[in-house]
């Protein structure tokens, strides 16, 4: 029997007693028949009636108190019961009700603008997170875990963990758990490098999980090797120029004086005049008068002398020219970024190139953001060296680009001797050309690193030839 009924009855018995008497006076009472059914009647109705009453006031506001508790179990926490008041006793549990909704819609906000904070922590962060559960299965991944295996979380989640490549990263030989990290170089889909491995474990559900942090050290490790160059390129710049400076002046003031006392001794030869004291810088002896003399004096060591001093003058100058070109390493601006149209970026600058035929394959339509002018600089270089490679072989350059997952990437094509050295490609003032400064691919992996991507070099896996592929990251997708 439900309490409302039980409640029912416990009213219909408490006042039965009282009916049933004034039942019985009335029976006994001398009155009018008709009048007394109607008193009796009355009578009835009005136990029936306060009972009925009674339970509904009784069983009403406990309706209400299991329709709130009933809506937070849900999440609603909107639902109000009216009557709070904290002089009364029902008024008083209503009261507390509408305090506990209050209090619980509080937390549960807190607890989603928390949980929003960790999401957005996570995966703007440059850490890959992994959490598999206890059979071995992803079960959360961040955008830089995504970046990592180059397959998107809906690809990722519920795979296990031999299927990711990541079983050899939770082994306890490589990260032990809470304990210090390790470094290994591994080649993930992503990429490949240096990285700190993290394991440790938590509990969700009341069962373990494992978590695994992945941090790319390849990216910290350039900038500082970055750093260092810059600092040793603005060193060089400074004492080179300082010594260039006056030995430039010099040595064109020297090759004037010189070609001017050449000219004034020929003139006073040819003219038969007196004799001309040209002397010559430094001590030198004076130019004889006589043409003879001239010829003498200003014969092959002469023309050896002025020819020397324009060396020294050139090289000066193109020595100038070598440091200016590193230092742009230690003073490239930041970016200044707004929205480019990639197809249009890759045929302007594939039409720059005359040499070779440079064919574009076009991919989807898409919009970066990103500074127009630096990147015209990177690929403007790629193609340079894909143009000098194909050069060499009579091929070809391809250039096309796809969309992957959070990220754009330019794939740079060409048909030439392939890559000899790939790994010191990137390192200042290292070329594989004869005239060539080792400029221009560090200068490109700056610019790349500086929008938030990377540029990598290999040989092309379909035939001969290399390979230089840009990415720009989800961040500068548009």
């Amino acid at each position: 029997m439900r309490h409302s009924q039980k409640l029912f009855l416990w009213m219909l018995g408490s006042g039965a007693p009282a009916v049933l008497c004034s039942l019985v006076f009335l029976e006994r009472a001398e009155m009018d028949p008709a009048l007394r059914r109607t008193i009796e009647l009355v009578v009835l109705l009005a136990w029936l009636i306060g009972s009925a009453v009674v339970r509904e006031n009784v069983v009403r506001p406990l309706q209400t108190l299991s329709n709130m508790l009933a809506a937070l179990r849900e999440g609603d926490f909107s639902t109000r019961g009216r009557g709070a008041r904290p002089d009364d006793a029902l008024g008083l549990a209503l009261l507390e009700a509408n305090m506990l909704t209050t209090t619980l819609r509080e937390e549960r906000l807190g607890a989603l603008e928390s949980a929003a904070l960790l999401r957005r922590v996570m995966q703007e962060i440059d850490v890959a997170v992994f959490a598999f559960d206890e059979s071995g299965r992803l079960r959360l991944v961040n955008r830089q875990g995504e970046r990592l295996l180059a397959r998107p979380a809906e690809r990722l989640l519920g795979a296990d963990v031999a299927e990711l490549g990541l079983a050899e990263l939770l082994e306890r030989d490589v990260a032990p758990r809470d304990a210090a990290a390790r470094v290994l170089t591994a080649t993930f889909p992503g990429g490949g490098g240096r990285w700190e491995v993290r394991r440790s474990e938590f509990r969700q559900g009341g069962r373990p999980h494992e978590l695994l942090l992945v941090t790319d050290l390849s990216e910290t490790l350039r900038a500082e090797e970055r750093l260092a160059w810059q600092r040793l390129i603005r060193v060089l710049s400074h004492e080179i120029n300082n010594s260039l400076a006056p030995i430039k002046t010099i040595a064109g003031s020297l090759l004037r004086r010189v070609r001017s006392a050449r000219e004034r001794a020929l003139r006073a030869a040819e003219s038969g005049g007196p004799p001309a004291s040209a002397a010559l810088p430094n001590g030198l002896p004076a130019l004889p008068p006589t043409s003879s003399g001239v010829v003498a004096a200003f014969g092959a060591s002469d023309d050896d002398f002025a020819h020397g001093l324009g060396i020294v003058a050139e090289r000066a100058d193109a020595l100038g020219r070598f440091i200016g070109a590193y230092a742009r390493l230690s003073r490239l601006p930041p970016p200044q970024k707004r929205s480019l149209d990639v197809g249009t970026w890759v045929r302007r600058v594939a039409a720059l190139e005359p040499r070779v035929s440079v064919t574009v394959h076009a991919g989807p339509p898409v919009q970066i953001s990103a500074d127009p002018d630096q990147l015209d600089q990177l690929l403007i270089n790629v193609v340079r060296n894909a143009a000098d490679a194909s050069s060499e072989t009579g091929g070809r350059v391809t250039i096309g680009w796809e969309l992957v997952p959070n990220a754009v990437r330019v794939v740079v094509d060409d048909e030439g001797p392939g890559i000899a050295d790939a790994a010191n490609l990137f390192v200042p003032f290292y070329s594989t050309k004869p005239q060539g400064s080792g400029i221009g691919l560090a200068l490109c992996r700056q610019i790349a690193e500086g929008h938030g991507g990377t540029i990598t070099l290999e040989n092309r896996d379909d035939r001969r030839g290399g390979r230089a592929t840009v990415v720009l990251p989800a961040a500068a997708a548009g």
